[in-house]
């Protein structure tokens, strides 16, 4: 859709600098401990193994598993491109198998015995290692993450989540069984042309209930666009009115003040964001224990060009002190610790996380498949980089709007 120009837009607040990758993990990938996510590796160029049962146990690539693989079982599997599952035609603990899927580990298993859970059955025979390692247009890695994202879903959310041996690390992870997580949304906007999509989207979030607080910079409530967006909307939304003059920060905060979920989510009013965003980020602070997640700044939408860039020098499942502005997420009261978002007309998200680290929170960057961030043309950002820098730093480029199949555009 056009983008319609408008004075100094409430806009992404500088997820990527003009560098490659400067904040690398503060440590590395746990070796103690269950399985998780941490540690996955991207660009894996190892060879397809085989996951085994020996009568006994599992064995990966010819060496033996736990029953709840443990972190360091999951690094030394990390360069492989994935594990063939040989399932035995008779039941035998599955444990292993769910542990693995829950540390995001590619499996795969073109038929799986009856015995198999059904979910679980299907998502191994979806996906298949290739060959193809790579390229400059290739998207065989691309497929394997998205691949790794929904096994983690699965056995850490899904009904592998209740079988013995899952990890052990899925405490809270989308809530306990019945009762869903409550995100308090927090947005602002002076582009009501923009606000039909935002809110569609946040409507659309699964495993979790939102409601979002929604602050109008210097736009009136009564805007035909915001009063349209606002009838189509089918979650709750509490709008808060702000004089344009009002810090961008500030605007945050007199909508997070709204706020009576368990959570804080940040959301930008231009960008797109996949169905399962919250509940991913949720799912991610279960299983690392950090106080703040977010995403990797990945998938960019080059308005002007009509082109999507998807830069991968941001790696996904690490620590750091940098995730993409517009997914932060924290519990409320944490978010009211820290003193909410600074008082400043832009670099708020920026200036947020680096208060937050220096006052002792742990930021957690997961994968960024579900979301893309929209450029248009230079002057409507508070973040300020030529078009040319993202073309300069992209790994893959497209024609068009080309997310990741996990935004389910």
């Amino acid at each position: 859709m056009p983008v319609q120009p408008s004075p100094s837009p409430d806009a992404p607040e500088s997820p990527v600098p003009d560098t490659a990758e400067t904040d690398p993990a503060e440590a590395g990938p746990a070796e103690t401990g269950p399985a998780t996510p941490e540690g996955f590796k991207r660009a894996a160029d190892g060879p397809v193994a085989e996951l085994v049962w020996d009568g006994r146990n599992w064995a990966a690539d010819g060496e033996p598993l736990g029953e709840r693989p443990s972190a360091a079982e999951a690094a030394r599997l990390r360069p492989l491109r994935g594990l063939a599952v040989r399932w035995p035609a008779e039941p035998v603990p599955a444990g292993t198998v769910t542990g693995l899927a829950a540390a995001g580990v590619p499996l795969h298993a073109a038929a799986s015995p009856v015995w198999v859970e059904p979910g679980l059955a299907r998502l191994l025979a979806a996906w298949a290692p290739a060959d193809d390692t790579g390229g400059p247009r290739s998207v065989t890695a691309l497929r394997r993450e998205e691949h790794s994202v929904r096994l983690r879903r699965h056995a850490l959310r899904g009904p592998a989540a209740g079988t013995a041996g899952a990890t052990g690390a899925r405490a809270g992870a989308g809530a306990a069984a019945g009762a869903a997580p409550k995100v308090s949304v927090v947005m602002s906007s002076m582009r009501p042309h923009h606000l039909g999509q935002a809110l569609t989207q946040i409507a659309r979030q699964r495993g979790v209930e939102v409601e979002v607080l929604l602050a109008l910079h210097g736009v009136p409530a009564g805007h035909e666009a915001v009063r349209r967006a606002l009838t189509a909307c089918e979650v709750p939304v509490t709008v808060v009115e702000v004089a344009a003059d009002v810090p961008f920060g500030t605007a945050l905060n007199t909508a997070a003040l709204r706020a009576g979920g368990d959570y804080i989510a940040k959301w930008d009013d231009d960008d797109w964001y996949g169905p399962e965003h919250l509940a991913d980020l949720l799912m991610a602070r279960s299983y690392s224990g950090a106080d703040i997640v977010g995403t990797a700044a990945e998938f960019f939408y080059l308005e002007p060009l009509d082109a999507t860039v998807r830069r991968t020098d941001y790696t996904g499942e690490i620590w750091s002190d940098h995730v993409a502005g517009g997914t932060i997420l924290l519990a409320r009261d944490r978010f009211t610790e820290t003193g909410g978002f600074p008082a400043l007309p832009s670099g708020v998200d920026a200036a947020f996380l680096k208060a937050a680290h220096a006052a002792g929170a742990r930021v957690y960057r997961t994968h960024g498949l579900g979301y893309v961030l929209r450029r248009s043309v230079r002057a409507q950002h508070t973040w300020r980089l030529p078009l040319a820098h993202f073309l300069r730093v992209a790994s893959n480029q497209w024609r068009g709007f080309r997310p990741s199949l996990l935004l389910e555009a």
